[in-house]
């Protein structure tokens, strides 16, 4: 692999890092604000905690116009100074409202991350390596979730402003990634689709001094002389490519993943284990997670995309079954935890690592920011509704059941895969358009 290609994609993937960072670090700091500011619960939870969610919705939804119109390297830029603005701001604020404001701010990157670094990669990486280049950026969020945890406990106890350094350490990553973000060459797909052909020549050139940057030129050439001014992602010639990463979007959180991350403490001691055995569950959870997607990176380019959701299909079937099996019969003990386990192992292997990668393989050049923008945006919807579902559900009609429907979304999603889903591994971008695009005839 060109060392290039993997140090820009490394780089690209950092958003991805910030992302998991930004999206843990308020766990730590999240009661002593509640306590400072005495707020409600229902205030807490919706405005101080919950705009930064609302602020990922809006980033994810119309984070496909700068990265269309600015191009990735742009947005990526940008997303570094959003994280920037926002842990600054937030360890400085002095009221609930403006932490709040700023919290939104960086939810705002979170959301535009997952369009604009998934975009980018794919659109610089090598067919054969594209699957495991784009899957860093994966590896990196569950990454940062594991560092900021590891921060928030090293910050604890340094005084009674510990809240405002947990919140604001992210400052430190955040620049650097942006400063990192300056230094990567814009995308030659993306200049293509702007006919800023001299440029994109160029960037080819570095990427690859021994390919024929003519021939890529020629078939974005041919793409864009079938573009109708104005088209969007609706038309019905894209209506397949946008079917699927609605598709993968919704199962990824009917599969209940962010519902389970959220709340793995309480689902813990529902199942019956101490406060402090669930506490140290949970972080085994996130060690799970990490080293399942590193395996479903070494995989996904040698199995292929399909493979790895039949393993984690079969794997949430199985796991989510058993959970639910235990709630029902009140299977108290050391078993809840490694069905548990294996059910993020599942995710990990499967969805976690696949997502952001077919999303991003699946729709035209001149169309994939506003493609991966809509997949985003699915997922990112359903991640704020149905976590906030888990606790009235699990007090209505019980853990069960809700584990149980789970599921059977699942034996869904196997389907999915078997019928509907095609294998994206190792096919350039511009044959998947071709062969994934149906003409309005």
């Amino acid at each position: 692999m060109n060392r290039k290609i993997l140090v820009w994609s490394i780089t690209a993937a950092l958003a991805g890092f910030l992302f998991g960072f930004d999206t843990v670090v308020i766990s730590g700091a999240e009661k002593k604000l509640q306590a400072i500011w005495e707020s409600s619960d229902a205030f807490h939870g919706i405005v101080v905690i919950g705009m930064a969610l609302w602020g990922t919705v809006v980033g994810a939804f119309f984070g496909g116009i700068p990265t269309n119109r600015l191009g990735r390297k742009k947005t990526l830029i940008w997303i570094g100074i959003l994280y920037s603005i926002s842990a600054i701001g937030s360890a400085l604020a002095n009221d609930p409202i403006s932490f709040a404001a700023f919290r939104f701010i960086g939810g705002l990157g979170v959301g535009a991350s997952t369009v604009a670094a998934p975009a980018y990669i794919s659109e610089i990486a090598p067919p054969k390596d594209r699957g495991k280049l784009v899957g860093l950026y994966q590896f990196n969020i569950v990454f940062g979730i594991l560092i900021a945890f590891l921060s928030n406990y090293l910050l604890s106890n340094v005084g009674e402003n510990a809240w405002r350094w947990m919140v604001g350490v992210e400052a430190f990553p955040a620049v650097l990634y942006t400063l990192f973000a300056l230094t990567v060459p814009k995308s030659p797909r993306w200049l293509l689709t702007k006919f800023k052909n001299e440029e994109a020549i160029k960037v080819l050139n570095k990427i690859n001094p021994n390919a024929d940057p003519e021939a890529l030129v020629l078939e974005i050439k041919e793409e864009m002389d079938n573009v109708v001014p104005n088209e969007n992602i609706f038309l019905k010639k894209y209506r397949l490519p946008l079917i699927l990463a609605f598709l993968i979007a919704f199962f990824n959180q009917l599969s209940g993943i962010n519902a389970f991350l959220y709340y793995a403490p309480r689902i813990l001691e529902e199942a019956g284990l101490a406060e402090s055995s669930a506490l140290l569950s949970s972080i085994g959870v996130g060690v799970t997670n990490m080293l399942f997607t590193l395996l479903g990176i070494f995989l996904i380019d040698r199995l292929g995309r399909k493979q790895l959701m039949y393993i984690g299909s079969v794997g949430y079937i199985i796991s989510l079954s058993l959970v639910s099996i235990a709630f029902f019969f009140n299977w108290e003990g050391n078993s809840m935890p490694i069905f548990l386990f294996m059910f993020i192992a599942s995710h990990a292997i499967g969805q976690g690592t696949v997502i952001w990668v077919f999303i991003s393989e699946i729709f035209p050049n001149h169309l994939r920011g506003s493609g991966q923008a809509f997949g985003s945006s699915v997922h990112w919807v359903l991640a704020a509704i149905v976590p906030s579902l888990v606790p009235v559900l699990f007090s209505s009609i019980g853990a069960g059941i809700v584990f149980g429907f789970f599921a059977f979304m699942m034996v869904l999603q196997l389907l999915f895969v078997a019928f509907i889903m095609p294998e994206t591994k190792g096919v350039p971008l511009e044959e998947l358009s071709k062969k994934l695009i149906k003409e309005n005839v």
